[in-house]
Parts: C-alpha cells; sequence; structure tokens
C-alpha cells in the first residue's frame, strides 16, 4: 500500500486557492448589458415599440434597445433574431407575421424557433373610405360596389402583408372579392391615397385614421375584432354588421428557442409592468391600439393557434408556398 504526504507547500497552496475562490465575486445576474429588441415593422409598430423598450428598461435596470430590422414582411428581423444566441439579449417586437410570413413561403423556419416572452397589445385593423362616398355601413359598400359593376382599388401594404389577408377575408364575405383590386403602398400611406382618390378603400390601424376621422374627411365602416376598438368606440365591428370575420394583430415578444427560464421570466416580468403601467395605457389611447397583457404560456398558445388559422386562410386565397 502507498502513502502519499503533502508538503506545507501544497496545503498552504490549496488552502489559497479555495480562500481565493471564496471571495470571487458570484456571476452578475441578468441583465448585466443592454438587451437588443429587434423591430419588424415601421408606423404603429414601431412607435409602440420604442415605448414598450423605455418602460422595461428601468424594470430591468439595463437598457432596452430597440433596432429596426425591417423587410420580408419580418423575415429579415425574425432570420437575425433566431440566429442570436439564446441569452436574452436578442429579442424579437414580433407578431401574427411569424405565422404568414413562413406560410408564404419567405421564411425556412416557423414560430417554434422562438420562445414565447409575453403579448403586449392588439391591433385591430379597421376598413375606411373617402368620407365623399357616402357609405356609413359595410352593407352600403357591398350594395354598391356590386350594383356598379366595376373593381375599386384597395390599398395595401404589401403582397402577403397582413392588411391585404385581412381585406381579402373581409371582401370575401362581403361577396365582393372578385371586384377588389390591390395596390401597394409604402407605410402609412393610406389615409393620404384615399384623400386623393387614388384608393377606394383601406384597411389599416385605428392610429392611421383617428385624425381623418375626427376632421370630417374619412369614415370608417367596420372593424374586424370581436370587440369594438376603443379609440373608435362608434364603428361597429365586422361581425355585428353580419359578417363572420374576427382578425386582430397581437403584438408581444420572444427570444430565440432555448433561452433560460429565468431569463425569460425576468423579461416576461418587466414587459407585463411596462404593458400595464399608467404610461403606456394612456399611449394606447393615443396611437390606438390595445393593452392585452398575456403570459408567456398563453402567448405561446395563442401563436400556435393562429399558426393553424394562417395556414388555413392562405391555403383558401391561394398563398401558400
Amino acid at each position: 500500500m502507498h502513502s502519499f504526504k503533502f508538503g506545507g507547500g501544497l496545503i498552504a497552496a490549496a488552502l489559497a486557492a479555495v480562500t481565493l475562490a471564496g471571495s470571487l465575486p458570484a456571476r452578475a445576474e441578468y441583465p448585466e448589458k443592454p438587451v437588443e429588441m429587434t423591430v419588424l415593422f415601421g408606423g404603429t409598430a414601431n412607435t409602440t415599440a420604442q415605448l414598450l423598450a423605455e418602460l422595461m428598461s428601468r424594470e430591468l435596470g439595463s437598457p432596452v434597445v430597440p433596432v429596426a430590422r425591417t423587410g420580408g414582411g419580418g423575415a429579415i428581423g425574425y432570420a437575425h433574431v433566431q440566429s442570436t444566441r439564446p441569452d436574452g439579449y436578442n429579442i424579437v417586437w414580433n407578431s401574427n407575421s411569424i405565422n404568414t410570413t413562413y406560410h408564404l413561403g419567405n421564411l425556412p423556419f416557423n414560430y417554434e424557433e422562438f420562445a414565447p416572452i409575453a403579448q403586449v397589445s392588439v391591433e385591430i385593423p379597421v376598413l375606411a373610405v373617402n368620407v365623399s362616398t357616402g357609405w356609413k355601413s359595410l352593407d352600403e359598400m357591398a350594395k354598391a360596389v356590386k350594383e356598379g359593376g366595376k373593381k375599386i382599388n384597395v390599398g395595401i401594404s404589401g403582397k402577403g402583408s397582413f392588411t391585404h389577408l385581412t381585406s381579402a377575408a373581409l371582401f370575401d364575405a362581403m361577396g365582393i372579392a372578385d371586384q377588389v383590386n390591390y395596390v401597394s403602398y409604402g407605410d402609412g400611406k393610406a389615409p393620404v391615397e384615399l384623400l386623393a382618390g387614388r384608393i377606394d378603400a383601406a384597411i389599416q390601424w385605428p392610429g392611421q385614421f383617428l385624425s381623418y376621422v375626427q376632421s370630417g374627411d374619412l369614415t370608417v365602416l367596420g372593424s374586424t375584432g370581436a370587440e369594438p376598438v376603443s379609440v373608435l368606440p362608434d364603428v361597429k365591428t365586422a361581425k355585428s354588421q353580419g359578417y363572420d370575420i374576427d382578425i386582430s394583430m397581437w403584438r408581444g415578444l420572444a427570444a430565440p428557442k432555448g433561452t433560460p427560464d429565468d431569463v425569460l421570466a425576468k423579461l416576461e416580468a418587466a414587459a407585463k409592468a411596462a404593458a400595464e403601467s399608467d404610461e403606456f395605457i394612456a399611449a394606447s389611447k393615443n396611437i390606438g391600439f390595445e393593452p392585452a397583457f398575456k403570459s408567456r404560456a398563453e402567448f405561446g398558445e395563442i401563436i400556435a393557434r393562429d399558426d393553424k388559422f394562417y395556414a388555413e386562410l392562405l391555403g383558401e386565397l391561394g398563398m401558400t408556398k
């Protein structure tokens, strides 16, 4: 049997190592540096993202920095965030676009490549026309278009965009889908195009039309969500007008798949505090969205459910790839 003896120098070195380890500071808690929030779109999506980032920064004690990565219906931004390390320092301000962009064939991966953090808000599309049309309801518009015998020009953000899909679903329900010619315009241009008479109707977010409705230049004929829009409370939903449509845009936050659970929990808590703050609620009335916080578990269910819905809708429209 062999016996081993340690010299005094080795023992001293071992004790020094233990002492040093005990004196080392613990790993700093997340977040140790700024969190980058990829923003996929301009308009109200960007405006809301800027406010959300500011409010979340206060909660996290570290900056949340919005970075615009637009293009491809969200594909450019999603591809960037999906390729980053799942450490909580790259998140995306996402929407139903994760579903539509994938099923349109513009993304090689679907929502399952992301871990949901929280739903934050909902935007309900509304249909607006120039007040000169004299139309006051969806029925009046449908009747006029059918009797007119010619196609109308409808503005959309782009082929396959959320406004395009919502328009197609609504006009199909109204029975005038074959009398619609879609015209793409830049972000935020719907009111200008309507006032100039270059398009006959447009579906967009309430905030884009609000001031023009208040000035008496545009008329909003209906909204497509289950509930009325808070900033336009007198506008009836399509469903209440007899058309079976329930489409709204959720917005929230997601991180790359594999992001640690404790990091997701911190981001979720910060998003909740921001979404339920007086400042965020007050801003919603000016910007034109509905605060609608949902936990990451609930949000994950919503995304999965919507993925099936948009796969079916795009299939019916012949737009899947």
